[in-house]
């Protein structure tokens, strides 16, 4: 079949409107008796065919019936524009992808990561919930001056509230003053604090700071943290607990409690004591460190659990990031709770008279 016979039967499939010109371009063409093309140049007018009928958006070129060398510009151009329609749509694909895949704030589980701002307001609406069911928070420890405090204090290490309130009113009867404590014999002194464990160290701590007390500060506590610091077996947290409690001083009390507390609400991931300790310290003021203190270590001790936390009775449960890890049914979370909250006594033997709970017994034997 000549060429242009071929040309004209693509152009009458993919532009029926120039149907009629095209015939009568073919026939002028025909009758001046053209022999047939070679075999390349019928190969190269059938895929000429395919690429002229496959694409929707070419356009046919005005002349199609002309000779081969407009075939050729026609595949040419062809995919110019396959190439310039696929340049312009990758980059839709690809921004299209990126939207889908997961987004920038996007933890692993699929919920949408918090924003520094939104902690430190979340944790602030802990804070003034646990105001309103901890009205009542205080220290955990009778003392009636900052010498008892200090002491009851460095023997709560390793031991619980209640067992050294059960266990300093001997102590004190005994040894009323740091000088009293300084002269007292090791072994008397061990025998009187064994109950609260470990007490052959925390002996020689009471002896070497009633001595430091007796000797550097006057037979008086100091009110200064450097100054607390500095005797035997007292650290930060003891230290702040004397000037939160005793003088007033705004101090974060970093406990077991504490610590378990924070990390399970999200407010630092820290382990270290003294980096816990500041990581809070700059998401609350100053003037709220030493209640909000109390109010977490009562938390924990009452509802919030290490090893089974009471979830479905918890008044936070829904700001609580690890809600869940504990009971959730109510009637069973409630059988958890502890001290005044389940209706059990309080570790004081002498609370504060706001308490609600029920004071502690005395110490079996004493």
């Amino acid at each position: 079949m000549p060429v242009e016979k071929s040309v004209e039967k693509s152009v009458e499939k993919s532009v029926p409107a120039k149907r009629t010109a095209a015939k009568k371009t073919a026939a002028r063409k025909t009758a001046d008796g053209s022999p047939k093309p070679p075999a390349a140049k019928a190969k190269k007018t059938a895929a000429a065919k395919t690429k002229q009928s496959a694409p929707a958006k070419q356009s046919a070129p005005a002349k199609q019936s002309a000779p081969a060398k407009q075939s050729a510009a026609t595949k040419q151009s062809a995919p110019a524009k396959q190439s310039a329609a696929t340049k312009q749509s990758a980059p839709a694909k690809q921004s299209a992808a990126t939207k889908q895949s997961a987004p920038a704030k996007k933890t692993s589980g699929g919920a949408r990561a918090e924003s520094h701002a939104a902690m430190v307001r979340r944790a602030r609406k802990i804070n003034r919930e646990l105001a309103e069911v901890y009205p009542y928070a205080h220290p955990e420890l009778d003392f009636e001056n900052p010498f008892q405090l200090l002491v009851a204090t460095v023997l709560s290490a390793q031991t619980t509230d209640l067992r050294v309130n059960q266990t300093t009113p001997a102590l004190f009867a005994k040894y009323p003053t740091p000088e009293d404590l300084a002269a007292a014999v090791p072994e008397e002194l061990e025998e009187t604090i064994r109950p609260t464990g470990f007490f052959r160290a925390k002996a020689r701590s009471l002896l070497g700071l009633s001595a430091a007390l007796r000797d550097n500060f006057g037979g008086e506590v100091p009110g200064s943290l450097d100054d607390l610091v500095t005797l035997p077996g007292v650290g930060r947290k003891t230290a702040f607990v004397v000037l939160g409690n005793a003088f007033g001083v705004p101090g974060i009390t970093v406990d077991t409690h504490f610590g378990r507390l924070v990390r399970r609400w999200k407010w630092t991931d820290q382990e270290d004591p003294v980096k816990v300790e500041a990581a809070v310290a700059e998401i609350f003021p100053k003037s709220d460190w030493t209640m909000l203190s109390h109010r977490v270590i009562f938390h924990g001790r009452r509802i919030c659990h290490a090893r089974k936390p009471a979830c479905g009775a918890c008044p936070i449960a829904p700001l609580c990031p690890a809600y869940g890890e504990g009971e959730t049914d109510p009637e069973k979370a409630k059988k958890l709770l502890k001290y005044e909250k389940g209706g059990m006594p309080g570790q004081r033997l002498k609370p504060p008279p706001d308490y609600p709970g029920t004071p502690a017994p005395p110490l079996a034997g004493r």
